[in-house]
């Protein structure tokens, strides 16, 4: 299966309670619910398109229990049959990353716990179109740093929030990215698909630029 990335992050990088102000207060984080205001038709139709598109779902700890005690649960529309986020979430497999995670209530859930590289790898192996990833933030750089992401998305907020914890940490691995498509919505909302492609390519050091220079 091609293994996916799908992330919701601000101008700043930020990724954290997007939702609401009270979904994740980690680290003092005071600024939640920073996309909503934002959030469309053609944002909800395009994240719909998304979720449909999978075959099973990858999930951090945190995720998983945000996504189980709303989707699973019914609170975000588990009964709503035409609902494509929900029908997707409910109705295929979910393999969540942890170890303490132990009886999973959510229909559908598989635990992966220690050699999780192994486990990801023998997703990735098996039959099938699409593993998603949404949100996971810890899972995500994880992932990214053992090069298991075939394809990245971002739903880029026209927002700085200047707090929070962001996608790609301080210092980690670089790579380089070609851009698969590019569009945005009425709000503003960036939406772009990128393929890893090895490293990225650096100017040389200014000395060396003169060197070649005056070789000529």
């Amino acid at each position: 299966m091609k293994l996916t990335t799908i992330t919701n992050v601000t101008v700043d990088g930020v990724m954290q309670g997007l939702g609401g102000p009270d979904e994740d207060r980690r680290g003092g984080f005071e600024r939640g619910g920073w996309a909503m205001p934002l959030f469309d038709e053609e944002t909800e139709a395009y994240l719909g398109q998304l979720y449909q598109r999978a075959d099973a779902f990858l999930l951090g700890r945190r995720t998983y229990d945000v996504f189980a005690g709303s989707w699973g649960s019914g609170t975000w529309g588990t009964n709503e049959g035409d609902n494509p986020i929900s029908s997707a979430l409910n109705r295929r497999p979910k393999y969540v990353v942890s170890n303490t995670l132990a009886h999973p209530q959510w229909e559908g859930t598989t635990v992966l716990s220690g050699d999780t590289l192994a486990a990801v790898r023998g997703l990735k192996a098996a039959p099938g179109g699409e593993l998603q990833v949404h949100g996971s933030l810890s899972v995500v750089r994880w992932l990214l740093a053992h090069q298991l992401v075939d394809e990245i998305t971002l739903l880029i907020y026209p927002v700085v929030v200047g707090q929070g914890a962001r996608l790609f940490p301080d210092t980690g691995p670089d790579m380089a990215l070609d851009l698969v498509a590019s569009r945005s919505t009425a709000n503003g909302i960036a939406l772009h698909v990128f393929r890893p492609h090895g490293r990225p390519r650096y100017a040389p050091a200014m000395s060396e630029a003169n060197a070649g220079e005056e070789g000529r």
